[in-house]
């Protein structure tokens, strides 16, 4: 099963599990894995209400994994600066997993709602396919393809702080990097490119730096666009490869589904969306994934703060017992 409201809408969908094609797809980080839900999209607020989601539908946690405490993180974190420095990075996006396991059942249905709630401007879903449950509420577009008009969109997303704070010198210059970088890929699809300036986006208790595209692209062109967009150097870094590379030697667990996108084609357009503030559930555990980008100018106390309070997007709306 599978439930979802897309940005600033509150209307419930899902599929009808036809077998002709396939509506939803949720793409790894890595893209090596896939997991698809069929049929075609239909509004579900009836059927989400006569929907059993228990607890007892989830597996158990047998991945036998122990999150990363704080001062491992540190000590990592230091090792990624000085690569930082070596490499003379712009930025690397390095992630962790906080792992919740003090509770005894999850109502599923009432944390759902709770995240939609909270976050209304974000893609929310939840699914549970029998193997693999996830939860997630997220609004960075990686891009958005009308089919009529061939006008694709996308966003450069990056710098989080408290919305009470006030923009430093790190987060201004984390972000410029991941603006140039999808305007670089851009220019090789398209003669006519629109860009807004950088103003804030509001996430719940946080708060990012956005810049937003718009550029006319061919049909044909939408799947090579992607896979070029695909990890952004808001969730990687800059360059693309030699960040991939340092992220499988530091960090301590597999991103799964964490970071990479979902996929929905609707009658009127394809849209993908980051997944980004997310967890996977299990019977017995919460593992929510939380990630930073990393400059030179990083500390990496702050950073820290950075990913508990960003765990508090999934964490905070759980209804347990």
């Amino acid at each position: 099963m599978i439930y979802f409201k897309f940005p600033f809408s509150e209307t419930l969908y899902s599929t009808d599990r036809q077998q002709d094609k396939e509506s939803i797809s949720f793409h790894s980080f890595d893209r090596l894995r896939q997991i698809g839900f069929q049929g075609n999209i239909i509004e579900a607020s009836e059927l989400f209400s006569q929907e059993i989601i228990t607890h007892e539908s989830l597996l158990k946690d047998e991945s036998h994994f122990n999150a990363e405490t704080k001062d491992e993180y540190l000590h990592t974190l230091q090792h990624v600066i000085h690569v930082i420095k070596d490499e003379q990075l712009p930025k690397l996006v390095y992630s962790r997993r906080k792992i919740f396991r003090e509770f005894e059942e999850i109502d599923l249905k009432q944390s759902f709602n709770n995240l939609c709630t909270t976050y209304p401007n974000a893609f929310r879903y939840i699914f549970n396919d029998g193997e693999n449950a996830w939860m997630g509420a997220f609004s960075e577009v990686l891009g958005k393809f009308s089919k009529a008009t061939g006008e694709f969109e996308t966003m450069s997303l990056a710098g989080t702080l408290p919305v009470s704070e006030d923009w430093s010198e790190k987060e201004i210059e984390e972000q410029k990097p991941v603006t140039s970088y999808i305007q670089n890929v851009l220019e090789d699809y398209s003669e006519n490119i629109r860009v807004s300036e950088t103003y804030d986006h509001i996430s719940g208790n946080i708060k990012h730096l956005r810049t937003d595209f718009k550029a006319v692209i061919k049909p044909e062109d939408l799947d090579a666009l992607i896979t070029d967009l695909h990890p952004t150097p808001a969730v990687c870094g800059i360059p693309k490869d030699i960040c991939k590379k340092n992220i499988r030697k530091f960090e301590k667990f597999p991103r799964e589904l964490y970071a990479g996108f979902i996929r929905i084609d609707t009658e009127e357009s394809i849209l993908y969306f980051v997944n980004l503030r997310c967890a996977r559930l299990y019977r017995d555990s919460v593992h929510a994934f939380v990630g930073g980008g990393i400059t030179a100018q990083s500390n990496p106390e702050k950073e820290w703060i950075e990913t508990e309070l960003k765990s508090e997007a999934i964490l905070k709306n759980l209804v347990t017992i």
